[in-house]
């Protein structure tokens, strides 16, 4: 790929003013014209693979994120000075699914199926392995329909230890479901299986894939072919939030766990709008940009739900203190998307520094709200935990 088609891409969107290239896009277009120089898949595009950077770098953009909050700002957790703790002392380490993680801050799923998605899912699989992250990769769909793009999808030698999650979307998988969900799995070495819902995104496309009848059906079947493998299933969102009806239905076709994923982080509704080529579906960005139930309280619908079931929290994750947050909501390990792809795209180097900051943070908040470890701010309420959620000086923001 040459930087004058990467400069095709962002003249067939004026309309998002030129991506308002600056720092962030001088880096990603460096990296393209570096992979195209280095061209391990076929250089020809097609129009999935140029969604897909056009995807990337709509996900750079500070007009693809949410106006409206996760909600984290209304949770506070308990300050406790006399927990008699030692900062260095503290563990991050988490249980998950019969997996030992670093720590239960997870790499959510981005992208796959092009130059670029190849060196950005190595440099998070390495990352993945330094820090023993959970790390998903994106839609495998790509890679399905044309083989020749799957080693973009390749991470399992750059993670040989770490956690590592397939992906498929519940659209693609109304057909064929158990073939398709035994190919990604297999494809990549995967120790999990994400299923990933995303109706409105689909909506907000020209030719998205619009028909989810029967994928309860479909989840079911997948989730109990793959269990006689001991590989878990997991359904997630991809940024709208869900509903206690919708974790009530998913926990009753027999899946693992969820990915809660809400509103809050990068809004995919703009991501499309950015990207439409038709005023149509550009307008359709700007009036469903900020549909989604927000990710605090999405957390919240699953676990009134269900206590126990394996719980991921996705969606406006900034900060360690965030992830310290949603885990006090009851998320058992909290992932990010947009924050790990702008630190992916400066480098290694830069990538490493922010997961290392972020895992700071989370020690520091567990340390000052007297959690020895992950899973006690996540089960004992009693002296850590939520001290307030939507006091009055905030209340406006939860109604």
């Amino acid at each position: 790929m040459t930087g004058a088609l990467f400069s095709c891409y962002i003249a067939d969107c004026e309309h998002e003013v030129a991506l308002q290239k600056g720092d962030g896009f001088t880096l990603l277009s460096s990296l393209i014209m570096d992979t195209g120089a280095n061209s391990k898949l076929p250089t020809q595009l097609s129009e999935k693979q140029a969604s897909k950077l056009k995807h990337i770098e709509a996900c750079l953009l500070p007009a693809s994120q949410y106006l409206k909050s996760a909600g984290f700002e209304t949770v506070v957790l308990k300050n406790q000075s006399m927990a008699g703790l030692s900062l260095s002392d503290l563990s991050l380490t988490t249980q998950f699914l019969g997996h030992s993680l670093g720590s239960p801050l997870m790499i959510a799923p981005m992208t796959g199926g092009t130059e670029l998605s190849l060196l950005l899912n190595e440099r998070w699989a390495r990352a993945a392995e330094h820090f023993g992250l959970a790390f998903g990769v994106g839609s495998q769909r790509l890679a399905i329909e044309d083989p020749k793009v799957a080693l973009s999808f390749n991470v399992r030698k750059f993670a040989k230890t770490a956690m590592v999650f397939a992906n498929l979307g519940a659209a693609q998988i109304r057909k064929d479901s158990a073939r398709l969900a035994t190919q990604a799995v297999d494809m990549i070495e995967a120790d999990a299986l994400f299923i990933h819902l995303n109706p409105l995104q689909e909506a907000c496309q020209s030719s998205g894939d619009t028909n989810f009848e029967g994928v309860f059906e479909e989840i079911a079947i997948v989730a109990d072919l793959l269990k006689a493998r001991s590989i878990p299933v997991l359904v997630r969102e991809v940024g709208f939030g869900l509903s206690e009806e919708a974790a009530r239905l998913l926990i009753s076709a027999g899946v693992s766990g969820l990915d809660c994923a809400g509103a809050g982080g990068t809004s995919w509704a703009k991501v499309e709008g950015l990207c439409a080529s038709k005023e149509q579906y550009r307008r359709l960005g700007e009036i469903f940009g900020e549909w989604g139930i927000p990710t605090a309280q999405s957390i919240q619908n699953v676990r009134n739900v269900s206590q126990d079931i394996p719980l991921i929290a996705t969606g406006g994750i900034r900060s360690g203190l965030d992830v310290a947050k949603a885990l006090a909501l009851g998320a058992d390990i909290a992932a990010m998307a947009q924050p790990m792809l702008s630190a992916a795209i400066q480098g290694e180097q830069a990538l490493f520094a922010f997961i290392e900051q972020i895992l700071l943070e989370l020690k520091i908040a567990m340390f000052a709200s007297g959690a020895r470890s992950p899973s006690h701010l996540r089960h004992d309420y009693s002296s850590v935990g939520v001290a307030s959620m939507c006091t009055d000086g905030l209340r406006s923001k939860c109604s």
